[in-house]
């Protein structure tokens, strides 16, 4: 089962550090990890994607709460939360296929940020179901390279 748990840490040296140990100490992969600074500098929100059973996540929740530097931890599990990714594709486009992505990329609400003779660089961010619908669409097209940020997500309430 994924989970995506949102960590509010202490914006200081180190801290991506200790947590993602703790992770790799209790043998779980992080799927992604997306950390920023929030409204207040002095502290950062992590949002980690992993994938394991409500028990062992439990106790490296737990974990996680014993770290000096860890303010709260919310695991979105069950709960109403927004997500969010974003991608950058750098897509094949030739004179005869260009009409045809821009058209997607208008569908997706995705924004092409660079063009070049060869190929297009576009901007798309969504769910996951939308990412990975529109990668499906860009795949014929040739992929060159794609970048993810990984989600991030915040509590409705």
């Amino acid at each position: 089962m994924k989970h995506i748990i949102s960590v509010l840490v202490q914006n200081k040296f180190g801290v991506l550090s200790r947590v993602a140990n703790l992770f790799s100490a209790r043998g779980f992969n992080i799927d992604s990890l997306s950390v920023g600074e929030t409204q207040d500098t002095s502290t950062s929100r992590m949002t980690i994607v992993v994938e394991g059973d409500d028990r062992v996540l439990e106790q490296v929740t737990k974990q996680l709460n014993k770290l000096i530097d860890v303010i709260k931890v919310i695991d979105f599990q069950g709960g109403e939360f927004v997500d969010r990714e974003l991608v950058l594709i750098k897509v094949n486009a030739t004179a005869t296929t260009r009409a045809e992505i821009m058209q997607m990329v208008d569908i997706f609400r995705a924004r092409i940020v660079s063009v070049r003779e060869k190929h297009f660089t576009i901007e798309v961010t969504g769910t996951e179901d939308k990412i990975s619908a529109f990668l499906d669409l860009m795949r014929p097209f040739g992929i060159k390279e794609l970048a993810r940020t990984g989600k991030v997500a915040i509590a409705r309430a």
